[in-house]
C-alpha cells in the first residue's frame, strides 16, 4: 500500500484553499459587494399593467447606469396591477416627480430591467411615492403572433402605368354582389 506523502496532501490543501477563495470573490463581485444588507436606499413603487419577464433583483437604470434594484413584485387585488418597489440609491434623491418608467429590455432577448426617464419637474420623488407615468413590457412574442397571423387585411390593387388609356372591368366581392 501506499502512503500520502505530505507534499500532496499540502497542494490539496491549497487547491481547496484557492477554489474557496475564488468562489468568495466571485460571490461578493457578483453582489456588487452588498450582499442584500444595504441600507442606503430608498423605495418608490411603480404599477404596471404588464410586467412581463421582469423579476426581483433586476436592475433599475436610467440612461444605461444600474442606480437601484427592483425589491419586490405584487399584485394590487384591488385594480390587478403589478406594483413594482424600485430600491434606489441614495445617491440618487432628487429623482423629479414627473419621471417615468418603463419595463425594457436588454438585446432581442436579454435581460428585463426598469429604465427611469427623469421629466422636468422641480419637486422630487419623496421615498414611498409612486411614479404616475408607467410603460408596460412589450411581449415580443405575442407581437409577432399578431403580425404573423393578423391577415384578414384588404390586398391593395395592382396598378401598371402602362395601361392608362385602356378600360378596366372589376367584378365585384361577393359581398357587394349580395347587397341591395
Amino acid at each position: 500500500m501506499s502512503t500520502r506523502g505530505p507534499r500532496l496532501e499540502f497542494a490539496v490543501g491549497a487547491f481547496l484553499l484557492l477554489a474557496l477563495g475564488s468562489m468568495l470573490v466571485l460571490a461578493i463581485a457578483s453582489t456588487n459587494g452588498k450582499f442584500g444588507f444595504g441600507g442606503d436606499t430608498y423605495e418608490l413603487k411603480a404599477r404596471f399593467t404588464n410586467i412581463g419577464p421582469l423579476r426581483p433583483m433586476a436592475p433599475v437604470k436610467i440612461g444605461g447606469v444600474t442606480i437601484g434594484r427592483v425589491g419586490d413584485i405584487s399584485l394590487d387585488p384591488k385594480k390587478l396591477d403589478s406594483v413594482v418597489t424600485l430600491d434606489i440609491d441614495n445617491r440618487y434623491d432628487t429623482l423629479s416627480a414627473d419621471t417615468s418608467a418603463g419595463i425594457l429590455t436588454n438585446g432581442l432577448l436579454g435581460e428585463s430591467y426598469v429604465g427611469l426617464q427623469p421629466g422636468g419637474d422641480p419637486e422630487s420623488l419623496k421615498p414611498g411615492e409612486e411614479i404616475a407615468f408607467t410603460t408596460p413590457a412589450v411581449d415580443i412574442i405575442q407581437m409577432v403572433g399578431k403580425y404573423m397571423f393578423s391577415g384578414g387585411g384588404k390586398p391593395a390593387a395592382p396598378s401598371t402605368g402602362a395601361d392608362e388609356g385602356a378600360s378596366t372591368t372589376t367584378t365585384p366581392s361577393p359581398i357587394e354582389a349580395n347587397t341591395p
